[in-house]
């Protein structure tokens, strides 16, 4: 009877253990190169996010097959408008943003999946620890993301949608706020007649 009771009691201290989704921070600059093998769809870009006011800036270079294309591109959810200026010819399109904005760090409805390392870990200075979660957005759409551990980062993340297939990202480079709150201003070849 003493076992079955030590028993119950470690299985509930072990089932209150539940990993709960850290708080990526909110706003972030760096480098990210997402793509779709299966419509060999590639982007290499500089990104600006701000979770707060729900806006991303990504200067880009597009691959789709064997065509290239350079887009400076301004997504405002909090307005509901894109900008895309292509750079190369200089053309501004100014559309409604269809889609709902999307955190790229952790959703608080994450669910934890584990814990790991990047690197060599027995060597210092050669690793760090990630934490994986995933889950799924109120449009049915699923996600998976990786950040660092503790501090919550964005390393990478996956998105697994009807409408635009699955999309892989990996983030380089980044630093923590933004440098130029400028950066979330529209083009200005995007107010030219």
């Amino acid at each position: 009877m003493k076992i079955c009771i030590v028993l119950l009691s470690v299985l509930a201290y072990t089932a209150a253990q539940v990993v709960q989704p850290c708080n990526s921070p909110p706003q972030w600059e760096g480098r990210v190169a997402a793509g779709d093998r299966q419509t060999k769809f590639a982007e290499y870009a500089r990104i600006s996010y701000d979770e707060t006011d729900q806006r991303v800036r990504v200067i880009e270079e597009q691959d789709q097959g064997s065509q290239k294309n350079f887009y400076d591109t301004l997504y405002l959810h909090n307005v509901g408008l894109k900008y895309q200026l292509n750079l190369v010819t200089k053309k501004c399109n100014i559309t409604t943003l269809t889609e709902p904005f999307r955190t790229r760090g952790v959703p608080p409805f994450a669910r934890f999946l584990f814990t790991g390392t990047i690197g060599a870990a027995g060597i210092p200075n050669e690793h760090f620890v990630i934490q994986a979660y995933d889950g799924q957005f109120q449009d049915g759409t699923r996600f998976g993301v990786t950040v660092t551990y503790p501090d919550c980062v964005p390393v990478e993340g996956t998105i697994f949608s009807n409408s635009s297939g699955i999309l892989h990202f990996q983030y380089i480079g980044m630093s923590i706020g933004i440098s130029d709150p400028s950066v979330f201003i529209p083009p200005t070849e995007c107010f030219k007649h």
